[in-house]
């Protein structure tokens, strides 16, 4: 999974550190508390009841005890106009008043005991904060402008007749225009402010609710795209070990076959012919000396990618440390494959075979030409293998090697006659781990090929494979 410091941590560095700017500094933070998750804002929410916050509760408790005292001192004139007894006006307004309490739980309720306590000249306060929160909530348009009519008309309604017993008393001297300019601006300004006011905050945490369950996709997207570089990294690393482990087994196995086949016709001419003793210990130190290069090669290829590893996981992300894994797993397949053998050299393998005392014979059909690195070193290490098993296997049996350079692709056969009973390289009991054709198999299939092996009906073994000139894309 990505963490945020990961996902942050390679931008706007000096140096490769991997360090924010000041501005991005600004921009992480403001994008960590965007993208809060679903899972911790339900953990944040800490609330008694309906609330959400604390604060949220509190606020409320502070509205309603202000509104509770407001209709409670309203409450007097009207108990007095009514004509009813002052307590009973009290707690009426105090009751009416406390109602913004509720609001965030039933808004409509509070604008409804808002304009029905309008007529009594209370609930300046409950009206007000209602209507703002009402617009503030996700209620149908229909609700809203028809509890806001509501409001707005009984509002205009208190005023117009309120103005006019003031001017009847004499209280007031203006002329008669006075009246309804006065209940008009008195009715829209205590309706509309609270309710604009209300719909932008209603669209604007609609949008950031929008805002963050998109950056909810996008973190959950982040985590499979993980879960899927991972996966990849490991494939790739499996794949890498694979090639290593075939590239190891085809120098050592042949190498080392030779070695002790030569060993042992050392061994066993060393004091009829001394002179070819001699010849055989020469051809030893050649091989050991061409298989520790091969192995220095494969070896050098591996450190380099590994320093080059352990240098970028300190100054980059851990995305970036994934990609340059799998990135420097097929570089390296690349160059080992690149600096492997080629077709070129099957004539001095086929002869490294004839001076180790197996009768074997190279045939070439077709026009020879260059192939891709992959396909050449594909068709060497097939032909090596095959003549690595007849050494383990039937030692001094007749073998035939043939290559066939074809239109669109290269064939190859390895076929050896049935062994004799006794030699001296059988003697030399070489071990065989049974990878050799399993490695040969995978290595043709890879490049869109067909390889077969099998017993012949003369006792001898057959190994054939066919590969395509053209590599095919990945």
């Amino acid at each position: 999974m990505f963490t945020r410091s990961a996902q942050w941590g390679g931008y706007g560095g000096s140096g490769g550190e991997g360090k924010l700017t000041g501005k991005g500094v600004g921009v992480a933070r403001r994008l960590e508390a965007m993208t809060t998750t679903g899972e911790e804002r339900e953990t944040a929410r800490a609330g008694p009841w309906w609330w959400g916050r604390r604060r949220g509760a509190v606020l409320d408790s502070v509205l309603a005890v202000a509104s509770a005292a407001e209709c409670a001192a309203e409450g007097v004139p009207f108990a007095r106009d009514a004509g009813v007894p002052l307590w009973l006006g009290v707690v009426f307004g105090l009751v009416a008043g406390a109602v913004l309490l509720v609001r965030r739980r039933w808004p409509i309720a509070v604008v409804l005991v808002a304009i029905a306590i309008t007529p009594a000249q209370m609930g300046l306060l409950l009206s007000v904060v209602g209507l703002y929160t009402l617009a503030a909530c996700e209620v149908p348009r229909r609700v809203l402008a028809a509890l806001s009519g509501m409001s707005l008309l009984g509002t205009m309604i208190v005023t117009f007749v309120r103005v006019r017993q003031d001017m009847a008393r004499g209280d007031l001297t203006l002329g008669d225009w006075f009246v309804p300019f006065a209940s008009i601006t008195t009715a829209v300004g205590l309706t509309a402010p609270p309710l604009l006011l209300g719909l932008y905050v209603g669209a604007r945490r609609r949008l950031m609710e929008s805002l963050r369950e998109r950056a909810d996709s996008l973190e959950r997207e982040l985590q499979l795209l993980a879960e899927r570089a991972e996966e990849r990294a490991e494939w790739a690393r499996g794949e890498e070990r694979t090639r290593i482990a075939r590239e190891m087994h085809d120098v050592v196995a042949h190498r080392v076959s030779l070695m002790v086949v030569h060993a042992a016709a050392l061994q066993a001419v060393a004091r009829k012919d001394p002179e070819k003793a001699v010849r055989n210990a020469e051809l030893v130190g050649d091989m050991g000396r061409q298989a520790l290069t091969e192995l220095r090669e494969m070896l050098g290829v591996l450190r380099s990618g590994e320093g080059e590893g352990r240098r970028e996981v300190g100054s980059v992300p851990l995305a970036a440390v994934r990609e340059a894994a799998v990135r420097a797993a097929s570089l390296a397949a690349v160059d080992v494959v690149g600096e492997g053998p080629c077709l070129s050299e099957l004539e001095e393998l086929v002869g490294q075979s004839a001076a180790a005392g197996m009768v074997v014979r190279l045939s070439v059909e077709g026009e020879v030409r260059a192939y891709a690195a992959e396909v050449e070193q594909t068709a060497y290490r097939v032909v090596q293998e095959a003549l690595t098993n007849v050494h383990k296997h039937a030692a001094g049996a007749p073998t035939r090697v043939r290559l066939a350079h074809r239109g669109a692709e290269i064939a190859m056969q390895v076929e050896n006659e049935s062994p004799p009973v006794a030699s001296a390289a059988s003697a030399a009991g070489l071990p065989s781990g049974g990878n050799g054709l399993l490695g040969m198999r995978e290595r043709v299939l890879a490049l869109g090929g067909v390889f077969v092996s099998g017993p012949t009906e003369a006792g001898g073994f057959r190994v054939s494979a066919v590969i395509p000139a053209v590599v095919p894309a990945v």
